[in-house]
């Protein structure tokens, strides 16, 4: 006080008071800015290296990055109480034929809900019955493309630092003591995790010992495929966990290079509307920047007259395909030659039974199938991981939601020939009446209006 004493009289005190409170005020929220500035830096991704320039790199060439995924925040839901996110990835009017690609929040890597333990027991059923035809690593071939072990280890580490920090209360570590070699430790120079429990399935995992690909499948919803690239240039499929994929298998595509997979699979127009921007869009594909992408298909299924594993045909589409044991060549030409097809001919031909053809059409036995896909390149293998996490909702619900059963009739109805045959519009085609009169309806109730043709993609 004597201080202040000597520069101001005592009549100036409240004055200077408030001067100084301003002074103090305006320290304080400069620290605040300060400290988010840093909070907001430290959950961006980095990524260090001494690889040489873009340029400068040769195909089938990558040098590991020290990439640092941005902090999670933990998730407070349990997968029990999450509904099905209601993907509804069709549109009004034309149909077109693009990757339809958008970002990917580092927060949602993976999608978990309330089917989980519904789907992992139809994964589990599926290693046990078809072992490696589900989830495989291609060897090397040589001068071309590495061996997709190295990557699939990397994926699974990666699983499981991702699902134990966003989901802690599924999810369990135990980690090795931090290493003085940074890249033999885990993320944010963490320890090395060593096992991993999924807490609500009783199930730990050995991460030293166990097998990755169904280590890391048995995580999760989701499929996956790991594609490297080769010394031409072009992404080879040379490891994945394929497991309920529907209508296409692993063991059909593994060790293919990615316009292969779609050629075989008789993707429609992939030459002319897909395969250059896919192309490019691998070769250019940041670690920064992953992606997603949903796609859709209906399915007919059989009602169950006993207990099955898997009664949704959520992981093979037999009622549509006949038996998953058909060489692939008999399945492509079914594609191919299914449009001119009589009804006779489908029940005839060898290995796809009469159901494609007797199974009624109805609301119970038609299902949306819908795929959330997502892209990410991993840093220490430069591998590119497509992911698929697959969603069936049966028509019966669909009817029920607003505006949804007139969008997807004009969606069906919207498919180009090509596009018919390989979505087999034919199987379920007399749906469609069905899914006019509910829309009529929602019409006369004030659910829509009759000129509304407006969605929010991909719901």
């Amino acid at each position: 006080m004597a201080i202040l004493s000597t520069l101001v009289s005592w009549k100036d005190l409240p004055a200077v008071g408030a001067c100084v409170l301003v002074l103090l005020l305006l320290a304080v929220r400069a620290g605040i800015k300060r400290r988010q500035a840093s909070v907001g830096a430290a959950t961006k991704p980095t990524a260090h290296s001494t690889k040489t320039s873009e340029k400068d790199k040769q195909p089938g060439e990558w040098v590991p990055v020290d990439f640092e995924y941005p902090r999670l925040e933990p998730s407070k839901e349990h997968f029990s109480t999450v509904k099905p996110i209601p993907y509804r990835p069709f549109k009004w009017g034309d149909y077109h034929i693009t990757m339809g690609i958008r970002s990917m929040p580092w927060d949602e890597w993976f999608e978990f809900d309330r089917e989980f333990p519904q789907y992992h027991r139809v994964v589990e059923h599926r290693f046990r019955t078809r072992g490696n035809r589900v989830a495989s690593v291609h060897p090397e071939q040589p001068g071309i493309v590495p061996s997709g072990q190295a990557a699939a280890e990397e994926f699974m580490y990666e699983v499981s630092e991702y699902l134990s920090r966003r989901h802690p209360y599924v999810y369990r570590v135990t980690r090795k003591p931090v290493s003085k070699k940074p890249d033999e430790n885990g993320w944010y120079g963490e320890g090395k995790i060593k096992t991993i429990t999924l807490v609500p399935f009783n199930e730990t995992y050995d991460l030293e010992k166990d097998e990755p690909l169904r280590v890391a499948r048995m995580l999760v919803q989701e499929d996956f495929a790991l594609m490297l690239e080769g010394t031409d240039g072009r992404y080879y499929l040379q490891a994945g966990a394929v497991v309920i994929a529907g209508s296409w298998r692993l063991e059909d595509k593994l060790g293919m290079p990615l316009e292969d997979i779609h050629i075989s699979g008789n993707v429609p127009q992939y030459q002319t509307k897909l395969h250059t921007s896919m192309d490019r869009f691998f070769r250019r594909f940041p670690l920064d920047k992953p992606v997603i992408r949903n796609n859709y298909s209906v399915q007919l299924v059989q009602e169950p007259q006993t207990p099955v594993p898997d009664p949704d045909e959520l992981a093979w589409a037999e009622t549509m395909n006949g038996s998953e044991d058909t060489s692939e060549f008999e399945r492509a030409k079914h594609i191919n030659d299914q449009v001119d097809a009589t009804p006779a001919e489908h029940a005839k031909r060898e290995g796809y039974p009469a159901s494609r053809t007797n199974t009624p059409v109805t609301p119970r036995t038609v299902r949306l199938r819908s795929e959330r896909q997502t892209l990410r390149r991993l840093p220490r293998t430069g591998a590119v991981v497509f992911m698929m996490r697959v969603y069936q909702t049966p028509f019966e619900e669909l009817m029920r939601e607003p505006g949804v059963p007139g969008r997807i009739a004009s969606a069906i109805r919207s498919w180009p020939e090509d596009v018919a045959r390989y979505k087999a519009r034919d199987a379920y085609e007399d749906i469609l009446p069905l899914l006019d009169q509910c829309h009529q309806e929602q019409i006369e109730q004030g659910l829509v209006k009759e000129d509304e043709k407006k969605s929010n993609f991909p719901f």
